[in-house]
């Protein structure tokens, strides 16, 4: 008998939905949400595909999220877009500001969109690939809880603090990147944590401070930047830009509210939108031409582009669907039954 459930990728929406629904997030928002989820799911990122469910539904439980908030759309300056959530998950207040976030872009060349009050759990790449699939390119930021540990120290400070970056390819999928500025997802920590094994000594600290291979003792503890100094100076960058510059949370301020419900982190989010027309006029074809040129270099001497992994995975589970671990399958399934 596998130990794998495989599962249309209409299946794990179906099922994303339904238990998000039954937790008590209003409809508009469980569809949102699911979304992301079965993203994760289609493109072969486990740690933010269906697994996200777990932590979606205990956000809710714990009354961290405002499960029917109505996202609120304002425009401060021409070509600023503020999206207040109202307390909900971040996904519908991206959704209501994605279109006037493209509609200033394309009349300035560039604007901004900031998620305010807002509970966010999802990687930030389905985000930037909408706005690059519409011809534009794109910068996301967000912070989270404060797990890391800045370098040179080992006590939390910053959050996992992801950056995305989407760039539109003709006749193509965008090219798209999404890392934390931490050593590696949280989420990724707790599925070695779920499957009993252990963790790169690289990855974090225990609630001492020293190096650790044990998943939970780095989830009690604190995680690592990649890249040392550098890693920790993005990590600050993405506190600065999506915490104080939008009048939102700093990692720190999120896990201080979030007073040990365990819930998903609360703040903000900032992105930016770039029109390449808007600085390249009739000449952008001829400038879109070049940028492919350094992409097929790339690819060319066998290395492989951000995105292509998720490409080839999305093509494979669209066809074929995806395999989701028993227990995983087994806990999802059960959620809400001692309710």
């Amino acid at each position: 008998m596998s130990d794998d459930v495989r599962m249309t990728l209409a299946e794990v929406r179906a099922l994303a939905r339904s238990k998000l629904r039954a937790a008590g997030l209003a409809g508009d928002h469980a569809d949102a949400v699911a979304e992301t989820m079965v993203a994760g799911e289609r493109d072969g990122c486990a740690s933010h595909g269906i697994y996200r469910l777990l932590v979606a539904v205990k956000s809710l439980k714990a009354r961290v999220v405002v499960p029917d908030a109505t996202p609120v759309v304002s425009r401060p300056r021409p070509a600023l877009v503020r999206v207040d959530g109202g307390g909900g998950f971040a996904q519908l207040a991206f959704e209501r500001g994605l279109h006037p976030l493209v509609e200033a872009t394309r009349t300035h060349g560039i604007a901004a969109l900031a998620l305010t009050n807002v509970v966010h759990f999802a990687a930030l790449w389905p985000e930037v690939e909408a706005i690059a699939t519409r011809g534009l390119a794109a910068l996301a930021f967000t912070p989270s809880h404060a797990w890391v540990a800045p370098a040179g120290g080992t006590k939390p400070v910053f959050g996992t603090n992801p950056i995305a970056f989407g760039w539109p390819r003709p006749g193509a999928h965008p090219f798209v990147f999404d890392f934390a500025t931490s050593a590696v997802a949280r989420g990724e920590i707790e599925l070695h944590r779920r499957a009993g094994k252990a963790v790169p000594d690289d990855w974090g600290y225990d609630a001492a401070g020293q190096s650790t291979t044990d998943a939970a003792a780095v989830l009690d503890g604190a995680m690592r930047t990649f890249g040392g100094h550098k890693g920790s100076a993005l990590a600050a960058m993405v506190e600065l830009l999506a915490g104080p510059l939008i009048g939102e949370m700093t990692s720190a301020d999120s896990i201080a509210a979030d007073d040990g419900r365990g819930g998903s982190p609360m703040g903000g989010e900032l992105i930016l939108a770039i029109d390449p027309a808007g600085f390249l006029g009739d000449a952008v074809a001829e400038h879109m031409v070049r940028a492919e040129a350094m992409f097929a270099a790339i690819e060319e001497q066998g290395a492989r582009l951000p995105s292509a992994r998720r490409y080839a995975a999305r093509a494979v589970s669209e066809a074929d669907g995806v395999m989701i671990p028993r227990a995983l399958y087994d806990d999802i399934t059960t959620l809400g039954d001692a309710a």
